[in-house]
């Protein structure tokens, strides 16, 4: 019996030893399977989008582009495309997340089919942006877009089970949201709880989620460094900022959203924002509180806010009531400030002399005073041809010379006349006569007595002799 069992000791010895080793390169193979199971189960998931609504300039794309880290000065229309860089430090793993932007006109929201469909919804962040500069705007515009969504959203083919199933994971977040002082800090990534916090939930309350699209949305708030501008050049006062900000607040708990001031210029809430989307989107640890102290750097994360802590804006209202509609207390300014700025813009000098051109050919033409006058006349206005002071005018006619008599001067002249006959006879008579002769001093006696009635002006003729004229 003895030999027997020695010789089965080491055969049982063995078969042992080759079992251990089946079971330890086993156990290997499973050890090496769950590590790469848990690996992937870690990695951070591909495939979420982040969808940009926004009027047109509201600064939606800019804001994007510097959470890229890009300095982006295109603007493009239609749907445009970015991405964010995701990185979890602790697991050295990297991942990008899609930005989908839309265009500020209604025409282009049938393109978020190419960005938005069934199977991708749940993997999707809605954010609604909203310009401070033109707070008369912000109401208006964020129901417009959380419009469109909504439809686009009703006409995709999801089954109501799932939309359901949706709907109940956005209140569970809402509900379940602490103080980050209570959350554990000792990862980036909070642990999933299940089953211990259903406990504690809380209802939800008056006019929270009554319009859930199944995914988180996000207010954002750009242009914050505006509200300086809109107190200086606008008489906007505080007043007006908490009535706004009350009128955000109470539209953030219908739809479930968290809302951030933000300001591309001064580089506010930027990094802030950028947390809390990589925190809604990857459930990475987030430790900062809401913010509601300066005005233009507002925080409220989704599930802080409700009514009671909204009443404490209306506490400062004071010419307006919490329930007065939007647009009766935030008016657009007057237009004083765009006519001004339309009065120093200097017109181009070639579209200025052009104008000037067209007008002048435009006008009949003016004709001079040359052009009016006869050709008879100077351009003097006298009635007298122009001529030395003094001297005779020699004109080409005797007539032109010639004045009209004037009609008291008729007696005159009928009396110079025979003056003149007879001094023409006495001169033919002198020189029939003979030199010496009794005749001819008679009648040179009679011609200078009848020469000395005759006028003065007949004197200054220069027809007249010195002798007829003593």
């Amino acid at each position: 019996m003895a030999p027997v069992l020695e010789k089965q000791l080491p055969g049982a010895a063995g078969s042992g030893d080759n079992n251990n080793e089946d079971e330890e390169g086993q156990n290997l193979w499973s050890s090496i399977l769950s590590e790469v199971s848990t690996r992937s189960s870690s990695k951070l998931p591909s495939g979420k989008n982040i969808l940009v609504f926004g009027e047109d300039g509201s600064g939606k794309t800019t804001l994007m582009a510097k959470l890229q880290g890009a300095e982006h000065n295109k603007k493009g229309r239609g749907l445009e495309y970015l991405y964010l860089n995701v990185h979890d430090e602790d697991r050295d793993d990297l991942s990008r997340c899609n930005v989908w932007i839309l265009d500020g006109d209604l025409y282009h929201k049938g393109l978020l089919k190419f960005a938005v469909t069934a199977k991708s919804l749940p993997d999707c962040l809605a954010v609604f942006v909203a310009d401070m500069s033109r707070p008369w705007t912000i109401m208006e515009s964020l129901q417009k877009w959380a419009s469109v969504l909504r439809d686009h959203v009703d006409k995709l083919k999801i089954s109501p089970e799932d939309m359901r199933e949706m709907e109940k994971r956005m209140v569970k977040a809402f509900q379940e949201y602490t103080e980050p002082e209570d959350a554990i800090p000792s990862s980036p990534r909070r642990a999933p709880t299940s089953g211990e916090d259903e406990a504690i939930v809380l209802p939800l309350g008056d006019n929270v989620l009554t319009h859930n699209l199944g995914i988180p949305v996000l207010i954002v708030c750009t242009k914050c460094d505006a509200v300086s501008v809109l107190e200086k050049e606008h008489d906007f006062r505080e007043e007006h900022f908490d009535f706004i900000q009350s009128y955000i607040r109470r539209f953030c708990l219908q739809y479930g959203a968290g809302l951030i001031y933000t300001s591309v210029k001064e580089e506010k809430n930027l990094d802030l924002l950028y947390k809390y989307i990589v925190h809604k989107m990857y459930d990475f640890q987030f430790v900062t509180p809401a913010l509601v102290v300066e005005k233009d750097a507002v925080f409220i994360p989704s599930g802080w806010d409700n009514e009671k802590k909204i009443g404490i804006l209306h506490e400062n209202l004071t010419t307006i009531r919490p329930e007065d509609p939007f647009e009766d207390f935030v008016t657009k300014p007057p237009v004083r400030k765009l006519v001004h700025d339309k009065e120093i813009n200097a017109e181009d000098e070639q579209v200025f002399l052009m104008k000037q051109q067209s007008l002048l050919a435009k006008q009949p033409a003016t004709p001079t005073r040359g052009a009016t006058e006869s050709p008879g006349r100077t351009t003097s206005g006298s009635p007298r041809p122009a001529g030395r002071a003094g001297q005779p005018t020699i004109t080409s006619s005797p007539m032109a010379a010639v004045k009209k008599p004037d009609p008291n001067m008729k007696a005159a002249g009928a009396a110079n006349e025979g003056v003149l006959a007879n001094f023409f006879n006495s001169l033919l008579s002198k020189k029939t006569g003979a030199p010496g002769s009794p005749g001819s001093g008679a009648v040179g006696a009679g011609v200078q007595g009848s020469a000395k009635k005759t006028d003065k002006a007949t004197c200054d003729r220069p027809v007249y002799t010195k002798s007829s004229c003593m």
